[in-house]
């Protein structure tokens, strides 16, 4: 891929817009619930009514899974992007059926790996968008980058 980013195209303030949205539906809240995180308002609208939620909720560990694909379209990382750890994670409004998610990333500092000489680690920082341009979540991540042409 022509387009892959390596550590040395990386630098601060440098930002990266999801590509496309993704529509969240009713269907894929309840599945993943089912499967992962089996609470009453992620798996049935009326449990959802009576709940602190008001209504049927994603896990937001589904929104985060969603996030990460966002993040993958659009920040080509070379070789992929190897997750070195999550600083902070926060939901700050629920996502519900039909909600449209969208992400804007940036990086925040840059650094030489100590222990992979090969790699590079950066730091940076998503903010996920509904269709009302609310903030759904936000997060601070590092992720590994290949140097282009490690010594």
């Amino acid at each position: 891929m022509s387009n892959e980013l390596y550590f040395e195209d990386l630098h601060p303030g440098l930002k990266f817009n999801s590509s496309r949205s993704y529509k969240v539906t009713a269907e894929e809240i309840k599945e993943f619930a089912e499967r992962y995180d089996p609470q009453p308002f992620h798996l049935d609208e009326a449990a959802g009514e009576s709940s602190f939620f008001k209504g049927l909720a994603a896990s937001g560990w589904l929104t985060a899974a969603i996030v990460m694909r966002l993040r993958v379209e659009s920040i080509h990382i070379a070789g992929g992007m190897i997750g070195a750890g999550v600083e902070e994670i926060r939901w700050t409004q629920p996502v519900r059926p039909g909600d449209s998610l969208r992400t804007e990333a940036e990086i925040l500092n840059v650094r030489h790996s100590a222990s992979r000489p090969a790699f590079g680690v950066v730091r940076s920082r998503t903010l996920v968008f509904n269709q009302r341009d609310e903030i759904i979540m936000r997060s601070v991540v590092n992720f590994l980058a290949p140097l282009r042409h490690p010594a």
